[in-house]
């Protein structure tokens, strides 16, 4: 179920990336996150940084445990997460135009058991409802980045 969402940002690269990987105020910014709590933190950079993120998804409460698996500083990041029979990757990843930001968001996920291999067969069905949470997502982060 790979899928991508991305959007034109009025703002430097520089500028969005310290926004996106500034995972301590994603909170502050992602109206559907409810709940962040850092578990570990790398000495420098981001590559490592692992949390619990609680969000509305789908119209319910849902927590993941997420960290930052790979990284190129500057323009993309993948965070991996491990649920329900499931491997997550969700990719941020930035473009320069001009004096502008493509953010783009990817998303993909591997099952791991038989019951999630059924799922996956059916996973179709929220492809959209995962497209909407991401740009949601993104629209966030551009009015935050362009304010």
């Amino acid at each position: 179920m790979p899928l991508a969402v991305s959007e034109i940002i009025n703002a430097p690269r520089e500028k969005v990336w310290n926004i996106i990987a500034d995972i301590d105020s994603a909170q502050s910014i992602v109206q559907s996150i409810i709940e962040l709590e850092v578990l570990e933190r790398p000495d420098t950079g981001i590559l490592g940084l692992k949390w619990r993120e609680k969000r509305v998804m789908f119209g319910k409460e849902a927590t993941e445990t997420m960290w930052i698996s790979s990284a190129e500083p500057g323009y993309w990041y993948e965070t991996t997460a491990h649920n329900h029979g499931m491997i997550y990757h969700s990719r941020m990843s930035l473009t320069e135009q001009g004096s502008q930001t493509v953010l783009t968001m990817s998303f993909d996920c591997v099952p791991q058991t038989w019951v999630a291999k059924l799922f996956g067969l059916m996973s179709f069905m929220f492809n959209g409802a995962v497209r909407k949470a991401f740009a949601a997502d993104i629209r966030d982060i551009k009015a935050y980045a362009e304010s």
